[in-house]
């Protein structure tokens, strides 16, 4: 059994589609694998991105999707989780979703845990995202992409991870949005370079544009990814 956490740079990264990408490409392969989503905003019925998952992965939405297995936490007000919850006068309760990834591990071999925006999002007033990985020493797979500025986020999540002595297994460069090709290129080029200089280990991938309706994409990792998987 593997789980890997799922984290990106900042919100709109490309964090859903990678994450269903990532299950996809391993279900061809014949893994045993499911996506989970730890907390959703602004969705009432079942999460917006777990459908995101399963329209990429080639399924419907599972039992476990519609029970709520795969997403503890659902919030209707779209805004921050800890916002959300509030608003809901509820609190996000870290045990409970750890207690959720414990059950899906007890079905399924491996498993893809999309956080919520990036590291420093809190969940409650005591607890935030990067608090959550650290807590349960989840290998951290980090989405970044070809926007401007995404170079300094990116250093600076790593920065963080590196502190907080967190393991990142791999990152992905997503190539959504794309600005200018130069900027894209130049980008994954010199984010390549520099997170050695944090996880000389780390591996690295490349998403590139993706049509949700045709959704014909399947990655192509290097044999290292997920060999352990």
């Amino acid at each position: 059994m593997s789980t890997y956490f799922i984290t990106a740079i900042d919100t709109d990264a490309g964090k859903s589609v990678v994450t269903g990408l990532l299950a996809k490409t391993l279900k061809h392969k014949g893994t045993d694998i499911i996506t989970m989503k730890m907390a959703q905003t602004g969705c009432t019925q079942y999460s917006e991105d777990i459908e995101t998952h399963r329209k990429l992965m080639g399924l419907p939405l599972l039992p476990e999707d519609k029970n709520g297995e795969t997403c503890p936490y659902l919030f209707k007000f779209p805004a921050s989780p800890h916002l959300s919850a509030a608003m809901q006068c509820e609190r996000i309760d870290e045990d409970r979703i750890i207690q959720a990834v414990r059950e899906i591990e007890m079905q399924y071999d491996t498993v893809l845990l999309e956080g919520v925006g990036g590291l420093m999002v809190p969940l409650n007033e005591d607890t935030m995202v990067v608090d959550f990985i650290q807590q349960n020493d989840f290998p951290v797979i980090l989405v970044t992409s070809g926007k401007l500025g995404s170079i300094n986020h990116t250093l600076l999540s790593l920065e963080v991870l590196q502190k907080r002595g967190i393991n990142v297994y791999g990152v992905v460069y997503n190539h959504y949005p794309i600005t200018e090709p130069e900027i894209t290129e130049d980008s994954a080029k010199t984010i390549k370079k520099l997170m050695k200089a944090y996880y000389p280990d780390a591996l690295w991938a490349e998403v590139p544009y993706v049509n949700l309706e045709e959704n014909e994409t399947v990655l192509d990792l290097s044999e290292e990814w997920f060999e352990q998987g």
